[in-house]
């Protein structure tokens, strides 16, 4: 039995495409990679790299 369901997303073109380069190195597609991605979520509960406020404030300029 399928149990897969899609996701509809929206990204910058940029971002997309800069990424799929990326992914086509490692041998990898967009839907593969986003499973992994989701799947280490799953897997450490949270996302699976480190997040920093100081870096949102920066960026705004504070």
């Amino acid at each position: 039995m399928n149990n897969s369901t899609n996701l509809n997303i929206r990204i910058d073109k940029n971002v997309k495409e800069t990424s799929e380069k990326v992914f086509e190195d490692l041998g990898l597609n967009m839907t593969t990679a986003i499973n992994m991605f989701l799947r280490q979520v799953i897997r450490v509960n949270g996302i699976p790299f480190e997040i920093k406020a100081d870096n949102v404030e920066k960026e705004k300029g504070e």
